[in-house]
């Protein structure tokens, strides 16, 4: 069953051009209605992926497990893609989306990957730099392990996480890291996509004192199947709420059957 969850109204920070804050709805992926124009619409769809929509416009982010999983959705304005590992960069299934009028942005690392008529379409986005896409201001975030090094899972600099001023709001989403410090100094996050999976990122335990740290106003465990299993989201909720029930966490499907 389809479930809708609604945010209060918020005064967008930081935008490149003001759109009206409207509410944010959540759904799974069963078939979509018809778009609110006046609402930020956040779909879970798979481990890392999700879609983003507002007042027309749809961003994909890390489309991975087959374009099958992205069949109810609106063709995509923007890709983001957060780093070369496959589940994140999974150039088969994105040679098998409707990018015809799509622009991807990735960091330089995902852009020497990408087969070469996808390249034509992508916009190279360093860590700190910004780029405006599809109706969406983009700020690149580092996303590294601790202790950073060539050794580590995600060195830094090679990834990117993502700050999107879109629909808005501030929307940070983490990519594969640790609870960096860019990460804790953020600010006016009003959705944060947070991961935890070991030995890949970090322990839920991690992620709910990052979180606490810089205080989104919502945010969603996700990209939390690891080496041994799915971590424990509703532990990292009750470690969040405990220090500040002021935070929603909305823990989501992101590993449907099928």
């Amino acid at each position: 069953m389809k479930t809708f969850f609604h945010l209060a109204a918020l005064s967008l920070i930081g935008c490149a051009s003001p759109e009206s804050p409207g509410t944010v709805e959540v759904h799974g992926t069963a078939a979509l209605p018809a778009l609110n124009m006046d609402t930020l619409q956040v779909h879970p769809v798979f481990h890392a992926s999700l879609v983003l929509q507002y007042r027309g416009t749809t961003i994909y982010v890390d489309p991975y497990n087959g374009a099958g999983r992205f069949g109810g959705y609106p063709a995509p304005d923007l890709v983001l893609i957060t780093d070369i590992h496959p589940d994140h960069l999974d150039t088969a299934t994105l040679a098998s989306l409707p990018l015809e009028h799509a622009r991807i942005v990735a960091p330089k690392a995902v852009k020497d990957l990408l087969p070469a008529r996808m390249q034509t379409i992508c916009t190279v986005l360093n860590n700190g730099d910004t780029v405006d896409r599809a109706n969406a201001h983009i700020l690149g975030i580092p996303m590294y392990n601790l202790p950073d090094g060539p050794a580590a899972f995600h060195p830094k600099g090679r990834g990117n996480g993502y700050v999107l001023a879109f629909g808005g709001k501030r929307i940070y989403i983490s990519g594969d890291t640790q609870g960096i410090p860019e990460m804790r100094a953020l600010k006016n996050i009003d959705i944060a996509f947070i991961c935890m999976n070991l030995p890949f990122t970090m322990a839920v335990d991690e992620a709910a004192d990052a979180v606490l740290a810089f205080k989104p106003k919502v945010v969603y465990p996700y990209h939390y199947r690891g080496k041994d299993g799915l971590s424990d989201v509703g532990r990292f909720k009750a470690l969040v709420n405990a220090k500040d029930p002021d935070i929603e966490v909305r823990q989501e499907d992101w590993y449907p059957a099928g």
